[in-house]
């Protein structure tokens, strides 16, 4: 039986029948239904808000909101960070298993932290994928500016002609926004809440600055796209020097002593031989 106040309409929607956004992750879609059935009153009665907001937070700059919302969240983390060991436990002594109990405390810290560690994968995700379409979708911006065309006009042009974007979804977002009475500023701060990327705060920064002070859209997005192909460069050649120090590690443990290994021993071999 499921308990809950049935005027949460948002957290008790797949007990209702009306199932939220399929999640891209199959052990949130299999938990869900012993979520809602387990953990989700316990999870309701964890009333601290900022625990809460940091928690709505992390599902908006993961994207995530859609697929979960906070009570969900905390809920998870009840079902995998407690009942599981609980299980887990029960199932050792019963079944003689042999775990032993740190082995059980370390799967109740990762079921625990696996909501967390999930979102920060998909926002991880998300970001690339916006730093890598910004700067063309700002330059699509300058030009379609440029051929006569006014900012929210350009951006719902790129969102009709992009597909599978995390960016285009956004701009999509923004549009929205607008269309409901939202303020172009507004929209664009809306959005940079949303991504929480630097990249994204500045683009937002440069287009609300712009329509303050009157200067030319499409000369402000060229400049903008130009910073930030440089800032893209810049982050590719630190990762290049990552890359070289961190294969230094791998080299000293593994092929080095190698070499030594084919080199030194027939050397060794002879000595020891007595030739």
């Amino acid at each position: 039986m499921l308990l809950g106040n049935n005027s949460d309409s948002s957290a008790l929607a797949w007990a209702s029948g009306d199932e939220p956004v399929k999640s891209k992750s199959p052990i949130i879609n299999y938990s869900r239904p012993l979520v809602h059935n387990f953990t989700l009153q316990h999870s309701k009665k964890i009333k601290s808000e900022s625990f809460r907001k940091s928690i709505e937070e992390k599902l908006k700059t993961s994207g995530l909101a859609q697929e979960l919302n906070v009570d969900e969240f905390i809920g998870l983390q009840i079902l995998w960070g407690i009942l599981f060991p609980i299980f887990l436990m029960f199932f050792n002594f019963a079944l003689e298993l042999g775990f032993p109990p740190p082995l059980i405390g370390f799967f109740g810290l990762l079921g625990f932290y696996f909501p967390h560690l999930y979102a920060n994968e998909e926002k991880k995700k998300r970001n690339q994928s916006i730093q890598i379409d910004l700067p063309f979708f700002i330059d699509l911006l300058a030009l379609s500016t440029e051929a006569g065309l006014d900012f929210v006009g350009a951006i719902q042009r790129i969102v009709e002609k992009a597909q599978d974007s995390v960016l285009a979804q956004e701009l999509n977002t923004v549009l929205q926004d607008i269309r409901l009475g939202a303020s172009r500023s507004d929209a664009l701060k809306s959005l940079a809440d949303r991504v929480d990327l630097s990249e994204i705060i500045s683009f937002v920064a440069v287009v609300v600055d712009a329509d303050q002070t009157g200067a030319p859209i499409s000369k402000v997005l060229k400049d903008q796209a130009e910073q930030l192909r440089l800032e893209r460069f810049v982050r590719a050649e630190k990762a290049g020097a990552q890359a070289s120090q961190a294969i230094m590690l791998p080299l000293v443990l593994f092929i080095v002593p190698a070499v030594f290994i084919v080199v030194l021993a027939p050397v060794f071999l002879s000595f020891s031989g007595g030739g």
